[in-house]
C-alpha cells in the first residue's frame, strides 16, 4: 500500500472537483466519502444530488477563513491531499475497510490524532476499487497548525502495519535515500510530449553518467551544460559553486519559463556536497592518457580494484564508498562496452543506482581505487580485448554479489532487492561476454593426456567443486586456459586456488566459467622467474649499499666503472 503526499495547495474547490470529476482518462466511477472528521455533518455530493462542491469545499476550508480574518498574513498553503493505493493483487476493500485506513493515514499524519477534538478537517473520497484520495485542511479548529513534520515515514510506517493487518502485499520500509517518485502531472506531461521519461528521470540518468567524466564541480557543471542539460548554479559573495539545479531542454511551465530541479530532489545522493566529495576523493595526480607505459589495461586495472572489494566492507563507511564507487564503475562500462553488451549493462547500472545509497556516511577516500578505475575507462580511446571485457564484467557480478550480502546484512531491503536485480543483468552480460572467448578456447582444446593431468590439478585444487567444474560444458575451454597459463611458466593448480580464493564457487551457476575468466586475468602475464628475480634484488641489495672505506680495502660502488674496479683489484 503508497500512501503519496502531495506537496500542499491552496484550492480546496479544485481538488474536489477532479476527485469528483471524470478523470483524466474517465478512470473515476461513482466517487464518493467513505470517512471524514466527526463534525463532518455535510450530504455528500456523490450520493446527494442537492448538494455541491462548493458548499463541500467551503465547509472544510471554514477554520481557515476563521484563522485567516484574524491574522494579518492568511494561510495559502492549507489543503494537504494523499492519495492511499493498494497493490494490484490484493484483495477488495469495502468502503468500511477504506474508512478505518483512512483514519489511521490522518492519525499517523498528525492531521486528526485520536482523540483531538479539535483537530483539522478532513475527508476521504473514493473513486476507484484500488484507492481513495484523503483531502484536508491544515487548520485546525483552534487556528493552530497541525504538526506535519516527519508525517510522510509516520504514514509510511502506518501503511505497513495495515498491509499485516489485512493481509495486503508487503512492501519494505523505506530509509529516506530513494528518489522521489514522478508526479502524476510529470507522467502526464511527459506521455503528451512524447518522451519515454519524466524530466526527473531524464536528468538523474545524465547527471549519474557525467560523474565519471569529471574530476571536480566545475567541470561538472561544464560536463552538464555541454551535454544540453540546462543548469542553474547557486554561488557565494566568494564565486564559490555553492548549489545546483538542473533543467531538461522544453521542459517548461504555462508562462513558458525552464523549470529547474534541485539536485538532490533529483535524488539524495545528486546533491552538489554529495558530489564533490565523491570527485574530491577520486582526483588523480596525473591525467589518464599520461600512463601510457603501465603494463594494464584500465580495464584490467578496474578488475585488479574489484578484487579488493570483499575485504573492504569490515567497515561500514568504507563499504558505502566502495558501493558507491562500484555504482560509478559500472556506469563507466556501460558507456564503453560494445554495442551487444552496452543496453544490458545500462540497465544493470540504473539498477544499480538505489544500491549505492544507504543511510551510512561514505568515507569517500577509501574507493579512490575504483573511481579512478571508472574514470581512466571513460577516458579511454580503445575499448577492451575479448577476455579483459569477459573478466570485468564477471568481477562486476561477484561485487555486486558482495555488495547486495552487505546491504542484506545491514537489513536495507531496497538495497537488496535493487543489488539482486542488478545481479540478474550483468549475469547475462557476463556470458554474452564471454561467448567469443568460450568459442576460441574450446575449439583448441589440449590433448587428452594434458586434459587428465589438468583434471587432477582440478581435484587437489579445488576438490569441494571439482566434479561441478568437470562436468561444467565449459571445462573444456578452462581446460585450454589451464594449459596456456603453465605454457606462460604458471603453475594450473596454484592459479586455481587463487580463484577458488578470490570468488568462492558455492553460488557458481557455471564455475568453470568463473575459473576462466579468473584465470585468464591473473595469469595473462608469464610467470616470473623466481631466480632471475631473486637475483635482480641481490643485485638492487647491494648497489644499495654505501661506499665503506676501511685502511685495507674499498667496496666499489654502483658508479664505480669496471676500469676502476680493476685498478683497484690490482692495487
Amino acid at each position: 500500500m503508497i500512501a503519496a503526499i502531495k506537496p500542499a495547495g491552496s484550492n480546496t474547490r479544485g481538488l474536489l472537483a477532479y476527485l469528483y470529476g471524470p478523470g483524466d482518462h474517465d478512470e473515476h466511477l461513482d466517487p464518493h466519502i467513505v470517512a471524514g472528521f466527526a463534525m463532518l455533518g455535510m450530504p455528500d455530493p456523490g450520493r446527494d444530488e442537492n448538494a455541491t462542491l462548493t458548499e463541500l469545499a467551503r465547509h472544510l476550508d471554514a477554520p481557515v477563513r476563521l484563522r485567516n480574518s484574524e491574522f494579518g498574513k492568511p494561510v495559502t498553503d492549507h489543503v494537504w491531499h494523499c492519495p492511499v493505493r493498494a497493490a494490484p493483487e490484493d484483495r477488495y476493500l469495502s468502503d468500511a475497510d477504506w474508512a478505518e485506513i483512512a483514519q489511521r493515514i490522518v492519525q499517523a499524519a498528525g492531521i486528526a490524532p485520536a482523540g483531538d477534538d479539535l483537530a483539522a478537517r478532513w475527508i476521504a473520497v473514493r473513486h476507484a476499487d484500488d484507492h481513495i484520495h484523503i483531502l484536508a485542511t491544515t487548520v485546525r479548529e483552534d487556528g493552530r497548525r497541525p504538526k506535519l513534520h516527519g508525517s510522510g515515514v509516520r504514514v509510511g510506517d502506518a501503511c505497513r502495519e495495515i498491509e499485516k493487518e489485512y493481509r495486503l502485499r508487503q512492501l519494505k520500509k523505506g530509509d529516506g535515500t530513494g528518489s522521489r517518485r514522478p508526479t502524476q502531472a510529470e507522467m502526464h506531461k511527459a506521455e503528451r510530449l512524447g518522451w519515454d521519461q519524466t524530466s526527473p528521470e531524464w536528468l538523474q540518468d545524465r547527471i549519474r553518467a557525467s560523474i565519471p567524466h569529471v574530476t571536480g564541480a566545475e567541470e561538472f557543471i561544464a560536463y552538464l551544460e555541454a551535454g544540453g542539460v540546462e543548469v542553474q548554479v547557486r554561488r557565494g559573495p566568494s564565486g564559490d559553486l555553492l548549489g545546483y539545479a538542473a533543467g531538461r531542454p522544453g521542459d517548461v511551465n504555462e508562462a513558458g519559463e525552464q523549470i529547474y530541479h534541485p539536485g538532490s530532489k533529483i535524488s539524495p545522493d545528486l546533491s552538489l556536497p554529495k558530489i564533490k566529495a565523491r570527485l574530491e576523493s577520486s582526483r588523480p595526480e596525473e591525467h589518464p592518457t599520461a600512463r601510457r607505459n603501465h603494463p594494464s589495461t584500465p580495464w584490467h586495472q578496474a578488475t585488479d580494484a574489484l578484487d579488493t572489494l570483499h575485504t573492504d566492507l569490515a567497515d561500514d563507511t568504507h563499504a558505502q564508498a566502495h558501493i558507491t564507487a562500484l555504482g560509478e564503475l559500472l556506469e563507466a562500462t556501460a558507456q564503453t562496452a560494445p554495442v551487444h553488451l552496452r543496453a544490458e549493462l545500462q540497465v544493470a547500472s540504473k539498477a544499480f543506482a538505489r544500491a549505492q545509497r544507504s543511510q551510512i556516511r561514505a568515507e569517500d577516500q577509501a574507493a579512490h581505487a575504483l573511481r579512478s578505475a571508472a574514470r581512466d575507462i571513460v577516458h579511454t580511446a580503445t575499448g577492451p580485448d575479448g577476455s579483459a571485457l569477459a573478466a570485468l564484467v564477471a568481477a562486476l557480478v561477484w561485487a555486486t554479489i558482495v555488495a547486495r550480502r552487505w546491504h542484506e546484512a545491514k537489513n536495507h531491503a531496497h538495497q537488496t532487492d535493487a543489488a539482486r536485480h542488478t545481479v540478474q543483468h550483468l549475469q547475462t552480460a557476463a556470458d554474452r561476454a564471454l561467448a567469443p572467448t568460450l568459442t576460441e578456447l574450446t575449439a583448441r582444446p589440449p590433448r587428452e593426456e594434458a586434459r587428465r593431468v589438468l583434471a587432477s590439478d582440478v581435484r587437489v585444487a579445488v576438490p569441494d567443486h571439482a566434479e561441478r567444474i568437470l562436468a561444467d560444458p565449459a571445462w573444456p575451454a578452462l581446460a585450454t586456459v589451464l594449459a596456456d597459463a603453465e605454457a606462460r611458466g604458471h603453475q594450473p593448480h596454484q592459479l586455481l586456488k587463487e580463484a577458488a580464493t578470490q570468488r568462492e564457487l558455492t553460488t557458481a551457476r557455471q564455475p568453470a566459467r568463473v575459473l576462466i575468466t579468473r584465470i585468464q586475468h591473473t595469469g595473462r602475464n608469464p610467470a616470473p622467474n623466481r631466480r632471475a628475480e631473486a637475483a635482480r634484488r641481490r643485485s638492487t641489495i647491494t648497489a644499495s649499499f654505501p661506499v665503506q672505506q676501511t685502511h685495507n680495502d674499498q667496496l666499489p660502488s654502483a658508479t664505480t666503472t669496471p676500469t676502476e674496479q680493476q685498478h683497484r683489484q690490482r692495487r
